[in-house]
């Protein structure tokens, strides 16, 4: 069991960014469409469990240890290939978003331009990277507990002070800006693309575990996590959509507005995990096409943290929209073949 807890935790972890944190993602995908955003997370609480559940027993029957060799298992030599380039260049992307949220993070807290913001994010990033540490992803479950009590925190308070009857909170959020036509299509989307910049690593760290039921359990737990976060961030700003309306840190705007020292723990919460994640995935993006041990290895980190920094000054609202929705639609195809792969692999076992 204490090995499922591990990587239900990590899961959690890889998924949870600044986007999702801030409340933008949960903003676009399922409060923008009112009181069916909360069908929505519900459907969607659902979908995570499920793939949590089977990646991570795909893991464990591979005993996985590279991203690479995985997609191309599940995908086979032409659909893994085409995965494995996209998957790749979309990794390069959620980093860009991080480094466009901490700029947003640094600026509607501590009143920091958004642009410095970004730098000091793409310099600790750098930093990081040029010290070669590779086990990054290991700390990134460390900050989940913390993350979840205060988004309890914002709820409760968001249910008692809301000044909004219903029907006014689902006009109002019906107004906002949407990722998707509707909220159907929003769910899978949402999973989907979280999905596919995930799974590569979940199933690594179930390979860790041998056992089959713990690997698959751990998953199942870690999409559940994600759905009870998903449903208590949006209800939170569905019942306040007056005051988050508009702005790029929903959840960040309510905690300052409890207290300011909430404000701050919330700020350190949203900043650590796009630390680890913008981390995490330039660490991925780079190690795909050149080695740690090659003299090339430093030169290209500071080249693609440059890119990253300049492709960041699109913004974060509306790099949130555009990144996410079209690794979405890729994720579909991960997705599809992943269930494929699982499916076949439990027949096989059912045979012996």
């Amino acid at each position: 069991m204490k090995k499922s807890i591990q990587i239900g935790s990590a899961f959690v972890g890889l998924i949870v960014g600044a986007g999702f944190a801030s409340g933008q993602e949960v903003m676009q995908y399922f409060t923008s469409f009112g009181t069916w955003g909360l069908l929505g997370a519900l459907v969607a609480t659902l979908l995570f469990m499920f793939m949590g559940y089977t990646l991570a027993q795909i893991g464990s029957d591979l005993q996985a240890g590279s991203h690479k060799d995985v997609i191309y298992h599940i995908g086979g030599r032409y659909v893994g290939a085409i995965l494995d380039v996209l998957i790749t260049f979309f990794l390069f992307g959620v980093a860009v978003v991080m480094f466009a949220g901490s700029g947003s993070t640094f600026e509607q807290m501590f009143g920091i331009n958004a642009s410095t913001g970004s730098i000091i994010m793409a310099v600790l990033t750098l930093l990081t990277l040029l010290l070669n540490t590779k086990k990054i992803i290991g700390i990134i479950a460390s900050i989940t507990p913390y993350l979840i009590a205060i988004i309890f925190v914002i709820l409760v308070y968001s249910i008692f002070t809301m000044d909004l009857s219903f029907t006014e909170a689902d006009e109002l959020a019906r107004t906002q800006s949407s990722a998707a036509s509707n909220w159907v299509l929003g769910a899978f989307l949402y999973v989907s693309y979280n999905i596919a910049a995930g799974a590569a690593l979940l199933i690594v760290m179930s390979g860790a575990t041998d056992s089959r039921r713990e690997a698959g359990l751990g998953g199942l737990l870690g999409g559940l996590i994600l759905g009870v976060l998903i449903i208590l961030i949006h209800f939170g700003m569905f019942v306040k959509v007056d005051v988050v309306a508009g702005l790029d840190m929903p959840t960040l705007a309510l905690a300052k507005e409890i207290h300011p020292a909430i404000g701050i723990l919330m700020a350190i919460a949203l900043l650590g995990m796009m630390y680890n994640t913008s981390v995490g995935m330039f660490y991925s993006f780079t190690v795909r096409f050149i080695s740690t041990d090659s003299k090339m290895y430093r030169p290209t980190i500071i080249i693609v943290a440059l890119l990253g920094f300049l492709a960041s000054l699109v913004g974060f609202t509306t790099l949130v929209e555009k990144v996410y929705s079209t690794m979405g639609y890729i994720g579909f195809v991960l997705i599809i073949t992943a269930v494929i792969a699982w499916v076949r692999k439990r027949d096989n076992v059912n045979r012996l």
